[in-house]
């Protein structure tokens, strides 16, 4: 095991300066980087939304919208095809999923069926056109009255294609912001996600995002005053819209449309000689021609530019416009001209977009959390550096210089792959630092293991790296499945902390076992040494013989009495739930000038009538914490409540963080961390239960539920807000305790086989005491990474790393105390013997 070919050596070191190479970009700026040459690597990692500010927004499309579109364009149709017929009819209307029409005169049954028989015909789909799709059936519910209803396949295929279309129309909108690198996806069957890094007006996103840009010029009905058309019955064909001016303006539209946004070939917002911003545009040929037509044959009569329902302006006709060029007034400043320009440019949104969630950040306190994350890691990997060498001696300064390597290896991966860097996947970083030694630890320990039973330093070296292999593997992908589900189930910022956890614990493993082993051979080549270093302390002594399965009845009762005090507190008094899961709105403000005033914060909100809302110190002095309150209303009432609070305090504040979660994200995102938790421990289960036995497979994950309970309860008695950031806490707990608890478990499988007569109770006695030392430091460097994060990292996750230093100093407890006595228990081997004496009745030899 300690002895490496040539072709190993170059291969190991090939990856390392490979990883420095990879890392390197991150330590230069980028107008250093761009002047070397372009065969060297020069990417560096992309920075999440949190640490270089941004927005994340998540549109929804709303079917019923879609549903109702459709209906009136078939009502349309239906309109024009018995009209060009001459077929008189009475009675069209629209409701549910139908249209209706009633024919006059029973001889024209046919005919009229005959004229819409084209609206029946299925439309192309599928990949290439393939497919065929009907999306109108019809049937005669009564004599002479035709009905057409849209059916399932049809709304299914107009909703992936408005999917579609609204990907490509938001892609075009946000490029017009000249933003760095956007992303913008499908996710799910109807909504699109948008992510614009950098942005340094996270408003104007959401007012390019949140307008569906609808745009048709129309005739003003002149045929009645439009108070007349408010008060009592609009004529037929016509519809009473509004100006979008306060007070708004009330005119009386028909509904035809003489030209709508689709024959815009371009918009360009200028500014006239009297100062006046507009919006030039031009159409196509068939534009041009339908609005030259409608232009000739109504001068003198008013017309409508209408957006979104909404008449921006209604200027009238004094002459035919007959070149397809024209300009749209409307009160606009030199920004929303362009913005409106912008619109156009990119075309309408085939439905409207809610907003759905939105998390935005700005700049200055990505600056801020980049700063925080920063000090964090260094200041823990400094920590844990010391502890190592304090430890371990000449052996700890390996694996300082493995764990180093193994940093960079991170960093190098998430530079390569362009994976974003965010807040949590900072602590994720933080938090390999301190696992990662468990590697060497379980190495060292396990060295020193094979050195007290005689064998030669070289000997006790090589086996103890063939031993722990297993263990390591083992233990690291039980964290790894719980890193894979937290990015399979999470979201944003929580994927950010489950990718570099995933990626850590993958270089962990290489580093442990190829880039240490190396280094420790080149050691014992180049030195020749006779014994193994020792630390400057030794934390736990040799040959300890702490009798804990005495313990057990003790430890049984405090955890029994814990984890019921637990269910009685949840049941009696709800967790404190974020906005991830009730909904409703964070913002992080700071004050322009001074220190912030709580009181006036909260007077000014709640003048605006916003519900329960929670004004608290958050930081320094000029920083507030305001949660709003879940409004009831649907997805667009949440965005709302923003824009009021913006309002009413936004002359002294600075929004530096908006969280926004509207009712059907939240509750997806309750269940989704539920699920998450219940599958990373079915998942554990099923590895622990392939890889040892089934009661190993139950003990493991009965303790580990234990610890999940212990945390609920950290979250109930403390009122720490209860978020996605929580799931990923406990999440990461399950996966370190577990590791832990394979540790130990790992032990007795090897002592049961070792020790065929010894009563159970003693192998795991004797197991965990073995197990004591590695228990320990792992738990202590891993401590002093997350303390350090807690202390330095910001305020946004200090109380995610004082879940996380709870978890592991709980989990540690449960590996010792619980998830050892339950194999007593389970009785892993067919043994029957005294509890409480060390008497075997029958002993038969161990199936392991």
């Amino acid at each position: 095991m300690l002895y490496f070919s040539r072709w190993k050596t170059i291969s190991i070191w090939a990856i390392v300066i490979l990883g420095l190479l990879f890392a390197a970009p991150n330590l230069f700026s980028k107008a250093t980087l761009d002047a070397l040459p372009d065969w060297l690597p020069k990417r560096a990692m992309t920075l999440g939304l949190d640490l270089q500010g941004g927005s994340h927004i998540l549109l929804a499309l709303d079917r019923k919208d879609l549903v109702n579109e459709r209906l009136a364009v078939t009502r349309d149709d239906i309109r024009t095809k018995l009209r060009e017929a001459k077929i008189g009819y009475t009675g069209l209307t629209g409701a549910d999923r139908s249209v209706q029409v009633s024919i006059r005169e029973a001889n024209e049954v046919d005919k009229a069926k005959a004229a819409l028989d084209s609206l029946l015909q299925p439309v192309s789909s599928g990949m290439f056109g393939t497919g065929s799709t009907q999306e109108l059936t019809q049937d005669e519910p009564q004599p002479g009255v035709l009905r057409y209803t849209l059916t399932d396949d049809g709304i299914d295929y107009r909703a992936e294609a408005a999917l579609a279309q609204s990907v490509d129309v938001a892609t075009r909108r946000v490029n017009e912001l000249g933003t760095n690198a956007p992303i913008v996806e499908q996710q799910g069957a109807n909504r699109v996600l948008v992510q614009v890094p950098g942005l340094q007006d996270p408003q104007r996103l959401k007012e390019i995002l949140g307008q569906t840009a609808k745009l048709t010029f129309q005739m003003v009905d002149q045929t009645m005053p439009v108070q007349d058309a408010i008060s009592g019955q609009p004529p037929a064909n016509s519809t009473v819209m509004y100006s979008p001016d306060d007070p708004p303006a009330a005119y009386l539209i028909e509904d035809r449309v003489i030209v709508s946004g689709e024959s815009l070939i371009d918009a360009q917002a200028i500014s006239r000689s009297d100062g006046e911003s507009v919006v030039s545009f031009q159409l196509n040929p068939e534009g041009t021609a339908r609005f030259g037509e409608a232009t000739q044959q109504n001068v003198g009569r008013l017309f409508a530019v209408v957006l979104d329902n909404q008449v921006i302006s209604a200027p009238q006709i004094r002459e035919p416009i007959l070149g397809g060029v024209g300009q749209i007034a409307g009160n606009f400043n030199a920004e929303s001209a362009a913005d409106l320009a912008a619109l156009l440019r990119a075309g309408a949104f085939p439905a409207p977009l809610t907003i759905v969630e939105e998390r935005t950040v700005a700049p200055n306190l990505g600056t801020d959390s980049i700063k925080a994350g920063a000090t964090a890691a260094l200041i823990g990997g400094l920590l844990v550096l010391v502890f190592m060498i304090v430890a371990y001696g000449g052996l700890g300064v390996i694996a300082n210089l493995a764990l180093i390597a193994n940093v960079v290896l991170i960093i190098a991966i998430l530079s390569l792959f362009g994976l974003a860097l965010t807040i949590p996947g900072i602590a994720g970083i933080i938090l390999t630092m301190g696992m990662a030694v468990d590697s060497n630890v379980l190495i060292y320990e396990r060295v020193k293991d094979e050195r007290r039973q005689g064998k030669s330093l070289v000997q006790s070296l090589d086996a103890g790296f063939s031993r722990a292999m297993a263990t390591v593997v083992d233990a690291n992908v039980t964290t790894l499945i719980a890193a894979a589900i937290l990015f399979y189930l999470g979201s944003g910022a929580v994927r950010g902390f489950a990718i570099t956890l995933a990626v850590g614990i993958i270089t962990t493993v290489f580093t442990a076992f190829t880039f240490t082993r190396w280094m420790i051979s080149f050691w014992l080549r180049r030195t020749r040494p006779t014994e193994i270093p020792r630390g400057i302390v030794k934390l736990v002594p040799d040959d300890t013989r702490i009798p804990f399965m005495k313990m057990r009845k003790y430890a049984f009762a405090l955890s029994a009495i814990l984890s019921i005090g637990t269910a009685v507190l949840f049941v009696t008094r709800d967790l404190n739930y974020g906005v991830d899961f009730l909904g409703g709105s964070v913002i992080e403000m700071r004050a322009k000038t001074g220190p912030a005033d709580a009181t006036d914060v909260r007077a000014r909100l709640d003048e605006v009538n916003l519900g329960e809302v929670q004004v608290q110190g958050f930081g320094s002095p000029r920083d507030l914490l305001v949660k709003i309150a879940a409004q009831g209303g649907g997805d667009n009432a949440e965005q709302s409540a923003v824009e009021k609070a913006r309002l009413a305090v936004g002359d002294d504040y600075d929004f530096r963080r908006v969280e926004v979660v509207g009712p059907n994200v939240s509750n997806e995102l309750a269940k989704a961390g539920a699920l998450a938790v219940l599958a990373a421990l079915a998942a554990m289960l099923i590895y622990i239960w392939i890889r040892f036995k089934w009661q190993f497979g139950l003990g493991a994950v009965i303790s580990t539920l234990h610890d999940v309970i212990a945390m609920i309860g950290l979250y109930v008695i403390t009122g720490i807000d209860f978020n996605l950031a929580s799931i990923a806490a406990i999440l990461t707990i399950i996966g370190y305790s577990i590791n832990d608890t394979v540790v130990v478990y790992d032990r007795v499988r090897e002592n049961l086989a070792k020790f065929r007569t010894m009563p159970i109770r003693d192998v795991v006695d004797l197991s965990l005491n073995q197990t004591l030392s590695r228990t320990i430091l792992t738990g202590a460097t891993t401590l002093l990474a997350l303390i350090a994060l807690y202390l330095f990292g910001g305020e946004i996750v200090s109380s995610f790393a004082r879940a996380l230093i709870f978890g592991v100093v709980f989990g540690t407890y449960s590996s010792i105390f619980v998830a050892g006595p339950l194999l007593i228990l389970f009785k892993p081997r067919p043994d029957t013997f005294d509890n409480d004496t060390n008497v075997v009745r029958t002993a038969q030899p161990s199936n392991s």
